[in-house]
């Protein structure tokens, strides 16, 4: 019996690609993407992320407080989502000539989102609850905002549109009650409390916000709730060691992991299946809230495996000792698939 009825592909990917500098079209993705997350590989330069609530024409960073930019040249943006992927314009940030680039592609709900009437505050949402992935926005900071899941989110990540401020984040792992702890996405800080971000705990239905969000402005989250055999969110404890943890993600083999060190100022830190080296010991890495070009680091090396990941590496933001680092995870393939036949290790 397979965990899921779905293909993992079918609702998360990852494509590389080299730019051009003009209107380029990146498909075979699988699906028509509601959030996009692109990030120059070979160079410096911001990572940039689009959804289809608040519209391709509009992006923010996840390495810097900036509010939400409306492009209007229609060689800025990422111009369109499509059946099977999206189209870029020029912009160098997400498509300069000859260098190299990643994006991470989620599906929610395959529209531009709709009314949620669930919490105190009337929120738009775009949401799978197949894939447990939602995308809301909402204007206001005291009460609760529907999120469409279906089941308690795991991990929120929210970001006001209207003003400058951090990317407020939760997790299930930071404590017992996500209601009273954040971490920032565009920074390396560590774990901070504050009963008056959130406000309260979430549920299967709302998540609270309270009056320590940025101003009564409108917002942006990206809420996560794990899906046996296809993604996971959850905690480790470092060794510092180079035979490090060996963590266990719900049912599958991962294509992307997002590492943070709760305890210290160490950076965000990503790894997926598509980027230098795939296969066995993966060390190339791209930090969320700095604008930095992909490194080669062994002191960061993990392995993906058909369970899970193996911590190899022994810095501190992915092992630092006795530290509770936080992670999420998506699948490249369930540990037993559709078929019926279980997933070998790479």
């Amino acid at each position: 019996m397979s965990y899921i009825s779905f293909q993992p592909k079918d609702y998360f990917n990852t494509k590389l690609y080299t730019g051009n500098g003009s209107d380029q079209a990146i498909s075979s993705l699988g699906f028509q993407p509601d959030w996009v997350w692109l990030k120059g590989r070979s160079f410096a330069d911001n990572h940039v992320v689009v959804d289809a609530v608040r519209g391709t024409n509009k992006y923010l960073h996840t390495d810097n407080t900036q509010q939400e930019y409306t492009s209007t040249s229609p060689n800025e943006n990422v111009k369109s989502f499509d059946s099977d992927g999206f189209t870029l314009g020029g912009w160098s940030a997400i498509n300069r000539n000859t260098e190299t680039h990643v994006s991470w592609s989620w599906r929610a709900s395959g529209t531009s989102g709709s009314s949620n009437t669930d919490g105190s505050i009337t929120s738009t949402v775009s949401a799978s609850t197949t894939s447990g992935f939602s995308i809301v926005t909402w204007t206001g900071n005291s009460g609760s905002v529907g999120h469409g899941l279906g089941k308690k989110p795991a991990m929120i990540i929210t970001k006001s549109i209207g003003a400058t401020g951090g990317w407020y984040t939760t997790h299930k792992s930071l404590s017992a009650e996500m209601q009273d702890n954040y971490m920032f996405l565009n920074t390396s800080d560590a774990n901070s409390t504050n009963n008056d971000i959130w406000g309260g705990e979430p549920t299967t239905s709302t998540f609270s916000v309270g009056s320590g969000l940025i101003g009564n402005t409108t917002q942006v989250a990206y809420c996560f709730t794990p899906i046996k055999g296809f993604s996971a969110m959850g905690s480790y404890t470092g060794n510092a060691n180079a035979d490090g943890p060996f963590i266990y993600t719900n049912g599958m083999k991962p294509a992307l992991v997002i590492l943070k060190n709760t305890a210290t100022s160490d950076s965000w830190v990503m790894f997926d299946n598509k980027r230098p080296n795939p296969y066995n010991v993966i060390g190339s890495i791209l930090q969320p809230n700095t604008n930095i070009a992909e490194t080669a680091n062994s002191a960061f090396n993990i392995d993906f495996v058909s369970t899970g990941f193996k911590i190899r590496g022994t810095d501190t933001a992915v092992n630092g000792n006795g530290n509770k680092i936080i992670y999420i995870a998506f699948a490249e393939e369930p540990i037993v698939s559709s078929n019926g036949v279980p997933t070998c290790a790479r």
